[in-house]
C-alpha cells in the first residue's frame, strides 16, 4: 500500500500561486505513478495532473496545462503540484492518487487505488 497525505491548500485570489505537497509512504515511492485529481460539489472528480514513477513523464488536463506543474522528489517521497495563475473555476478538493501497480501514466482516476484525503483549494475572483 501507499499511503499519502496531502497539504498546501488554502484561499488565494485570482492571478495567485500555491504550491501543493503530497508525502508518500509504504510502497516503493519512486515506482508508482502519482497524479493529482480535483473534485467540487456536485461533479465527478477530475483529471489535473500525473506524473511517472521515473518523473520523465508528465500529462496535464487541458484546463490547467501551462499553469500547472507536476514534479516530484523521489529522495524525499513527496510530489508537488506548483499551480499559478490561478483561476475561481480552479477552486476543489484536491486530492493525491498513487497508481500503485504501474509506473505509467493514467487520466482514469479508477487506475490509482490509494489516495490522499484532500486539501481546499479556493481561488477568490
Amino acid at each position: 500500500q501507499v499511503y499519502l497525505v496531502e497539504s498546501g491548500g488554502g484561499l488565494v485570489q485570482a492571478g495567485g500561486s500555491l504550491r501543493l505537497s503530497c508525502a508518500a509512504s509504504g510502497r516503493t515511492f519512486s515506482v508508482v505513478a502519482m497524479g493529482w485529481f480535483r473534485q467540487t460539489p456536485g461533479k465527478e472528480r477530475e483529471f489535473v495532473a500525473v506524473i511517472s514513477g521515473s518523473g520523465r513523464i508528465t500529462d496535464y488536463a487541458d484546463s490547467v496545462k501551462g499553469r500547472f506543474t507536476i514534479s516530484r522528489d523521489n529522495a524525499k517521497n513527496t510530489v508537488y503540484l506548483q499551480m499559478i495563475s490561478l483561476k475561481p473555476e480552479d477552486t476543489a478538493v484536491y486530492y493525491c492518487a498513487a497508481r500503485t501497480s504501474y509506473s505509467a501514466v493514467s487520466r482514469r482516476s479508477g487506475d490509482f487505488d490509494s489516495w490522499g484525503q484532500g486539501t481546499q483549494v479556493t481561488v477568490s475572483s
